[in-house]
């Protein structure tokens, strides 16, 4: 068996062709410990039981690679994922980025990062800078993720974690709230790749039309849990950045600006109270 078989079997199943070979070479990496050097000096292996069982797993249920392996690639660090998290989008390192730079020019210390899931935020927001930073979910699940990925990147006491809904359980004061919250309209539902489905509702989807649900509980009350000069960022959804700024300056933010992604989509805003 090599590689390109499996690529195959995965591409017949309707993966993308590169997505395919990334994947098959991530779970021969993963079930049979080969990397890339390996293959390419004996491109042969033998058929393993475990590996053909998680190909047809991804082929036939189109279950994510990320929760067959249970971790995810993201700014460096395998994270540890499952199904009560969301899988690390590319996208969101555009917010971490952004965070990372404000945090170290202004001398910040202290973080909140709403819905924080799997803390990958929270997470790489503590390791770049020297902030302490405060996770909140409302899912237990989630939160155990989320310490546990704090934990295998030794993140003691710079990446907390506590189960809030929103700021219910929230008292200090910070001097950035961060949020990638859930943005998805109800009517997309049946649009998203099968893979999506595998993933907690809660954290994917809003209950309103436009999907701004959560940027408008956050916007609302984030002045009374920021210092003066503080930061509230969030990542966006396509088409979402008007309607999040004007609730960003109803609620008293200035300087707000935001920041596209690769394919030109408005994806991070920030603006200061």
């Amino acid at each position: 068996m090599n590689i390109n078989q499996i690529s195959k079997i995965l591409s017949d199943a309707g993966i993308e062709a590169n997505e395919a070979k990334i994947e098959a070479k991530m779970l021969v990496r993963h079930f049979l410990g080969l990397s890339d050097i390996d293959l390419t000096i004996n491109p042969e292996f033998k058929e393993n039981p475990e590996l053909m069982q998680a190909v047809n797993l991804r082929a036939q249920k189109r279950l994510p690679i990320q929760h067959i392996i249970g971790t995810a690639y993201f700014m460096g660090e395998d994270f540890i994922v499952n199904e009560n998290v969301l899988i690390p989008r590319d996208e969101t390192e555009i917010l971490v980025r952004k965070a990372v730079e404000l945090i170290n020019k202004n001398d910040f210390n202290k973080v909140l990062d709403i819905g924080t899931g799997s803390g990958i935020i929270a997470c790489m927001v503590a390791k770049l800078t020297g902030a302490q930073v405060l996770g909140v979910d409302i899912s237990t699940a989630a939160l155990q993720i989320a310490l546990d990925n704090s934990s295998k990147l030794g993140l003691f006491n710079k990446a907390i974690f506590r189960k809030s809904d929103v700021f219910s359980n929230v008292s200090e004061k910070f001097d950035m709230i961060i949020s990638n919250p859930p943005y998805i309209s109800p009517s997309e539902r049946g649009k998203l790749q099968m893979e999506v489905c595998f993933e907690p509702e809660g954290a994917l989807f809003a209950n309103d039309i436009e999907g701004i649900e959560f940027y408008d509980k956050i916007s609302s009350q984030a002045p009374e849990f920021l210092n003066e000069g503080g930061y509230l960022l969030f990542e966006l959804g396509i088409g979402q950045s008007e309607a999040v700024k004007t609730l960003m300056t109803k609620a008293g933010f200035k300087n707000i600006e935001i920041e596209k992604d690769l394919a030109g989509i408005d994806r991070v805003i920030w603006g200061e109270i």
